[in-house]
């Protein structure tokens, strides 16, 4: 157990608020980690230059999910009252869609926050929990499981979108987003829709003819996720 005095790191469930009674709402670390991973990366395509000396000019698409990875070890070799097994249990149930989610057809594990002090690359950090690995390494004369070792893989959930604003047909009220050097339309759709593949319908909705000759400056019109879709 974490020293007297010493704030205990865990994962708790943050979606939904109050989690289900037939999961764990909160797995408080028995040993807080001597090691956590955060990774995030970037999509990026570069067109070819056919009989070019050099590389065409890379078009970025959007930025992957961050993820965070960390070994949360469990021990009851001590004759502590907690139950390996259970909370291997628990993490696994954190895999799984809620009941709840299942009866409204809506499938969906719960989302959980990893909490130990402070690190600014966690703020905000919601997340499902993506794998869990167990290994079982002592047990007692029953079988029973003394200790273990669970590697957990958390990834990024984006919160909720920004409510689109309401349509009448008109382009007054629209939402506008100022095109910055470097953008391209596959971004800005990355960055509202969370969809690359709609840039066509922003292009549709903008009367765009030629994506590939924006200038920075441009003010575009954002159309709803919706119309995106049907523009596409």
């Amino acid at each position: 157990m974490p020293a007297e005095g010493l704030e205990s790191a865990f994962l708790r469930v943050i979606d939904p608020d109050p989690p289900p009674p037939e999961i764990p709402s909160e797995l408080k670390f028995m040993f807080n980690p001597t090691e956590y991973t955060i990774a995030k990366s970037a999509q990026w395509t570069r067109p070819q230059m056919k009989g070019g000396k050099t590389t065409g000019k890379p078009e970025f698409n959007g930025s992957n999910a961050q993820t965070l990875q960390m070994e949360i070890f469990l021990d009851a070799s001590a004759g502590q009252e907690d139950d390996v097994a259970k909370r291997v249990a628990g993490l696994l149930e954190w895999v799984k869609p809620t009941a709840d989610s299942l009866k409204k057809k809506k499938p969906q594990p719960p989302i959980v926050r990893f909490e130990w002090g402070s690190n600014p690359a966690l703020d905000d950090f919601r997340a499902y929990v993506k794998t869990v690995s167990a290994k079982f390494l002592l047990f007692d004369t029953d079988g029973k499981a003394l200790r273990a070792t669970a590697n957990v893989t958390l990834e990024e959930v984006p919160p909720d979108p920004k409510k689109q604003n309401p349509t009448s047909g008109s382009l007054h009220g629209r939402r506008s987003h100022l095109l910055v050097e470097g953008e391209t339309l596959a971004s800005v759709a990355w960055r509202e829709y969370d969809d690359a593949g709609l840039w066509r319908g922003l292009a549709a909705f903008n009367g765009i003819d030629d994506p590939f000759r924006l200038k920075p400056g441009r003010s575009l019109l954002v159309p709803t996720a919706e119309e995106a879709r049907r523009l596409s």
